[in-house]
């Protein structure tokens, strides 16, 4: 009572408790287990989803009452790998995070460490983001995480723009190693 309830993955509910959910968020009323008496309750409600709400209603996977009155105030807040930068601004801080927690002296990432992450979908999001900053803290030895010290499917899922070279970039690297040695 007074406080604020974060319904995180609310999209998880099941239809079968939708309904309970839409009186405790209309009635402000709320049941305890094992009681006859309803307690009012003056509660703020923030929901969050990882999937579009309104297509679920679409396609009858949630109550559209209940979502019109979770959809007050609505912010998106799009996913890390169309974050640009904010990548590197976050890796920064669990670095920073996991160094003091582990007792250890590392400063950031390597360039090549950088170009990797940036180059990365991270479907798992900021959490998989803190997960492997965490295991490249626990590993790395230097100064700087290094890419040998980040998990391997990052390394493999990350395809550098470095690394793709255009037929023309190939070709003229081709001629300038030729002349070069004759």
């Amino acid at each position: 009572d007074g406080g604020t309830i974060f319904l995180y993955e609310v999209e998880t509910l099941p239809l079968y408790l939708q309904p309970k959910l839409l009186r405790v968020i209309e009635n402000r009323e709320i049941e305890r287990i094992g009681s006859t008496e309803k307690t009012y309750v003056d509660i703020r409600i923030i929901s969050a989803s990882n999937v579009r709400l309104d297509d679920m209603v679409k396609r009858g996977e949630f109550r559209e009452d209940l979502f019109h009155r979770l959809n007050v105030v609505p912010l998106f807040i799009p996913p890390l790998r169309d974050r640009g930068d904010d990548i590197l601004v976050l890796a920064d801080y669990f670095v920073e995070k996991y160094s003091r927690q582990l007792n250890k002296s590392i400063k950031g990432l390597s360039d090549k460490t950088k170009e990797i992450f940036l180059n990365y979908k991270w479907p798992g999001n900021v959490r998989e983001l803190e997960n492997a900053i965490e295991y490249g803290v626990n590993l790395e030895d230097g100064e700087y995480i290094s890419p040998e010290n980040i998990p391997f499917q990052i390394k493999e899922g990350s395809l550098s723009n470095a690394d793709l070279k255009t037929m023309e970039e190939m070709e003229k690297e081709a001629i300038i190693k030729a002349l070069n040695e004759f």
